[in-house]
């Protein structure tokens, strides 16, 4: 079975406003439980697109991330008025520490959210949401998403290919050095014929010309309408307690926050339940699918 069935079916720009959504929270929002549901959120949602293979992985880098933070921020900040000892005549700080595990945590989950992202944003949704209006830059942001993988892909190839031609059998740092670059000049050279071609295959099908219609097989249902409704309420449930201060945080010079309120736990919960919400679909089918089989 297909992963990411379930939020793939949801209409392109839907998609687009949900990561828009959760991404603006959690890069404005230096709240440590707002940071920790986008991590949350973020590792549960990659893990339910990239399998379990890829988990500890997933983890571990986020993890690494976090740890970086939380150890390079006092390095080249001293404020705080909890000092846990002295570096070079230079205080590290607890809140220091505190404040860069956070933005690891930020990071950390800004990271795999824009992971989901590119996952699901082929080049053909991001063409039909931007290309009507702004062809040429539609075909500058697909090209993007799909390079870096193409590239991978393409990579692969060369060097199984140089591997059965005999080109990697020294196992000297020179030799896997030489076949390094012999795999970067044939990838350079592929990138751009294949830029060129794509460039020629454009221009030949009009893409651009006033008047040229469009296909498109993404409809706007339904689900994709209540999709969208849930994600205004839950964004507008997390936008009031913002405006409200209930989910103020400061860590300079002391750690601290806003006291818990109705309003704060509310927009809390809203931010929660919106940063679970794709894996919520992915469950929800997991369930039905499960049920299906279980009838035949």
């Amino acid at each position: 079975r297909n992963r990411m069935n379930a939020f793939s079916k949801i209409h392109p720009g839907v998609t687009s406003v949900y990561f828009l959504a959760i991404l603006l929270v959690s890069m404005f929002v230096m709240n440590p439980v707002m940071e920790a549901l986008t991590l949350l959120g973020g590792l549960l949602y990659c893990w339910s697109l990239t399998g379990r293979g890829k988990r500890l992985r997933e983890l571990r880098s986020s993890l690494c991330v976090v740890f970086f933070m939380a150890l390079v921020n006092p390095l080249f900040s001293h404020n705080g008025k909890t000092p846990l000892f002295f570096m070079n005549g230079n205080a590290v700080t607890l809140e220091a520490v505190a404040y860069g595990a956070a933005m690891g945590v930020m990071v950390a989950g800004v990271l795999l959210w824009c992971k989901c992202y590119s996952i699901l944003m082929t080049s053909d949704k991001f063409v039909y949401l931007v290309g009507r209006a702004m062809p040429k830059l539609a075909v500058v942001l697909s090209s993007a998403l799909r390079y870096v993988p193409a590239l991978k892909r393409q990579a692969g190839k060369v060097q199984r290919t140089q591997r059965a031609m005999g080109l990697y059998t020294s196992e000297s740092y020179v030799g896997r050095v030489q076949a390094s670059l012999r795999v970067l000049s044939v990838l350079v050279s592929w990138s751009v014929e294949n830029a060129m071609e794509t460039a020629r295959s454009m221009t030949a099908r009009g893409y651009g010309l006033e008047g040229r219609t469009h296909y498109s097989n993404f409809t706007f249902s339904g689900r994709d309408a209540g999709f969208l409704a849930a994600i205004l309420v839950l964004s507008g449930g997390t936008a009031a307690g913002l405006a409200a201060g209930a989910l103020e945080f400061t860590w300079y010079p002391a750690i601290g926050g806003a006291a818990w309120t109705p309003l704060g736990l509310c927009s809390y919960g809203c931010f929660g339940v919106l940063a679970i919400l794709p894996v919520t679909l992915e469950w929800e089918e997991q369930i039905r699918w499960n049920y299906s089989r279980s009838k035949i």
